[in-house]
């Protein structure tokens, strides 16, 4: 069995956590940190249950199955086609991908531009050619990505981070604020759910097979060796999040005397930065929101790139990852609010989905594999979902509202929770029975049988 050297474990690590850090990482902790005030460490335990936790266990998950196609296909081939597809869009070309590419124009590049280019649409245009190739550049040989991005980005923007929060205590920002009123009390359960609105748990199966695939390039192919070098990198990629997490809700559970207000967590940084080192602080969080961008831009080409090279060979990954970038230089430029309003709904339905479904896989021998736990619970999972989808894009779902609201936990945005527990159960009871019944069956025929050769002999 080959051995991984701990300098290649240690680079695919980090590689690992950059892929996760995106901007939307960035801002939630700083906001909660904001919000929260001097109950920011309790609610920062709620946001690294479902902000790391989940995330390292859908890698696991899928480092365990042998792969995401592997993982949902034990649920029906439909819809591991249809689930697979949507989750590599949603979080490739059509939602993801192309908001990095504009975050990171709006916070690496418009602070520094005059007026006049600023509102010039050929600047955006100007720019998303070059990030895009840029990525495109970074994505064309996987093998050397965990290289350029384990070696070279990954220790830049991590070094970054840690410099603003050492320089918060040497030069401190102010005091804990006062925690908003939904922090007051329920700083943990407000926590979990900031967490779980972050979405690394449905980009961790895009990123699993990312790193599956580097450690198969390095001559690893025993699938035990597998799943458990995945989940060692995996809990310390899990370790450096946590850590950044934390500085980042520190300096934002401090910083409410530089704002009365704010409208994300970037302003929240941005203001921070300015206050600790004045005019460089721009350039200093610019370069760390593009680094961030980045890093999670060129996992998820990399992912998509994979899977359709895989789904469609007629072209080839090379080929794939060029029209993913090209789709995503367009999109854009054409704006994401239309692009948001058309996915988010869509994300509403699988996110909960893509919960159970890793969840399950880690119980797979213990329920026997029944097909029928995953199809009920699943189903059971998205009846909820889908209702909170259709309200999402301004459907009246008014009279199935009515009867959800006695869900527990339902106003709280997880109502699907108890419904997956109990199609689970059904699930079960109905695999079960289904088994007893062919072994019934299959006795009966053997009995048949026996009861005919004894006849025939006489």
């Amino acid at each position: 069995m080959k051995q991984l050297e701990w300098k290649e474990q240690l680079y695919i690590g980090l590689m690992l956590f950059a892929l996760f850090f995106g901007a939307g990482n960035l801002v939630f902790p700083p906001a909660l940190g904001y919000s929260a005030g001097e109950n920011v460490w309790q609610a920062m335990i709620g946001f690294l249950i479902t902000a790391v936790g989940l995330p390292i266990l859908g890698v696991t998950a899928i480092a365990k199955s042998g792969g995401l196609d592997i993982l949902t296909n034990r649920v029906h081939p439909i819809f591991a086609v249809v689930f697979t597809m949507t989750t590599y869009l949603c979080l490739g070309p059509f939602l993801v991908i192309p908001r990095a590419g504009n975050v990171a124009f709006e916070m690496g590049v418009v602070p520094f531009l005059p007026e006049f280019l600023r509102s010039n649409p050929f600047t955006l245009s100007a720019y998303t050619v070059i990030y895009f190739c840029f990525n495109f550049w970074l994505c064309l040989n996987p093998s050397k990505m965990f290289a350029r991005i384990g070696k070279i980005l990954t220790p830049i923007l991590l070094t970054m981070i840690t410099i603003i929060f050492i320089q918060s205590l040497f030069h401190p920002i102010g005091t804990f604020g006062k925690p908003a009123d939904v922090y007051s009390q329920t700083a943990t359960f407000k926590g979990f759910m900031e967490g779980y609105m972050t979405m690394d748990t449905l980009a961790a199966l895009l990123f699993g097979g990312v790193i599956v695939a580097a450690f198969e390039r390095k001559n690893i192919s025993n699938k035990k060796q597998l799943a458990r070098l995945t989940m060692r990198t995996g809990l310390f990629a899990g370790f450096l999040l946590a850590l950044i997490y934390l500085m980042l809700g520190y300096l934002g559970s401090v910083s409410q005397s530089l704002l009365p207000s704010y409208q994300n967590g970037g302003e929240i940084l941005t203001a921070v930065s300015t206050y600790l080192f004045g005019q460089y602080g721009t350039v200093l969080l610019g370069t760390v929101f593009t680094l961030a961008c980045v890093t999670t831009s060129v996992g998820l080409i990399t992912s998509c790139g994979q899977y359709f090279a895989k789904l469609m060979p007629r072209f080839s990954y090379t080929a794939w990852t060029g029209i993913v970038c090209f789709t995503s230089m367009v999109i854009a430029n054409l704006g994401l609010n239309q692009i948001i309003v058309f996915s988010v709904p869509i994300l509403l339905v699988i996110y909960p989905v893509t919960i159970v479904l890793i969840v399950l896989s880690f119980g797979h021998s213990l329920f026997k594999g029944y097909k029928t736990v995953y199809i009920v619970s699943l189903m059971c999972t998205a009846m909820i979902s889908l209702v909170d989808a259709l309200q999402q894009s301004n459907i009246d779902v008014s009279v199935i509202t009515d009867v959800y609201r006695y869900i527990p936990l339902y106003e709280k945005g997880i109502g699907w929770v108890l419904p997956a527990i109990g199609g689970a159960f059904i699930g079960f009871l109905w695999g079960k029975g289904t088994e007893n019944r062919l072994q019934h069956v299959k006795r009966d025929k053997v009995s048949h049988e026996t009861f005919s050769q004894i006849e025939e002999r006489r």
